[in-house]
């Protein structure tokens, strides 16, 4: 636990970031907007924090990419408390989301045009709920072949856009639950609690293939991290704000003990 270098929103009340020392470390719970990627997130926070502390340097990551087209929780680290990162991304994840039946596209989200239709007409309760047991437990998942994985010093996606085939070794992954709403088909509804180095656009993309059809991902929205939940998360700009008026109050103090 990081006790009070947790800096959060506490639900149902109002809290303060304090005061941010940055030879301390400090750790923020994000509500990741949507068309920001993660790296965008880290350098938003990692400029206002050397402009209004006035900080010349300061190291800053996240544990756990999530895609532009994702919102939702995101760890950030800065200072020494990066060296946690790797034990939050080891954390259970929970998201939600939705997934389009019918159709599929390349990079197996709503990021690229569809390149195959399928009919989604007698598709029953029963055979989503088959389809969606195979998903559960120990299984083996093979990354999207637009994804940032490193394949011999260069990401997938850049083979995957110059039309260079390569082999994504397939994944062991843990699934503890997979559920799924039929409630606006063939827009299907859904909310998952996996391990870490899931996909959850492979996961769309597999369930259409083993219902027999084709499905891609619509939209994700990342809601747990271990025991971190997004209600407890700073929306960028109240965080921003929070930034701002503690610099401040942190430029008079350095200035009092100088």
């Amino acid at each position: 636990m990081v006790c009070r270098l947790l800096f959060h929103r506490r639900r149902h009340r109002h809290h303060l970031l304090l005061m941010f020392y940055p030879n301390e470390g400090a750790v923020f719970l994000i509500d990741k907007p949507l068309d920001w990627t993660s790296f965008d997130t880290v350098n938003f926070i990692r400029s206002l924090f050397m402009r209004f502390y006035g900080i010349r340097k300061l190291k800053v990551g996240h544990a756990g990419t999530l895609d532009p087209l994702a919102t939702g929780l995101l760890i950030l680290c800065t200072g020494p408390m990066t060296k946690k990162i790797e034990d939050f991304q080891a954390q259970i994840k929970t998201y939600t989301g939705t997934m389009l039946l019918g159709q599929t596209t390349p990079t197996f989200d709503l990021e690229s045009e569809p390149d195959k239709f399928f009919p989604t007409e007698g598709i029953t309760q029963d055979q989503i709920d088959a389809a969606r047991m195979k998903f559960i437990g120990d299984i083996k998942q093979h990354p999207p072949k637009y994804s940032a994985i490193k394949i011999k010093g260069k990401r997938a996606f850049d083979y995957a856009r110059s039309d260079e085939e390569i082999e994504l070794k397939a994944r062991d992954i843990h699934v503890e639950d997979f559920k799924i709403s039929m409630e606006r088909f063939p827009e299907l509804d859904f909310e998952v609690t996996c391990s870490k180095g899931t996909y959850i656009r492979s996961l769309a993309h597999d369930f259409g293939k083993e219902l027999g059809n084709g499905a891609c991902l619509k939209s994700l929205r990342r809601t747990r991290i271990g025991d971190f939940r997004v209600e407890d998360a700073w929306q960028l700009e109240d965080l921003k704000n929070e930034i701002i008026t503690t610099g401040e109050e942190y430029k008079n103090l350095t200035k009092l003990r100088s």
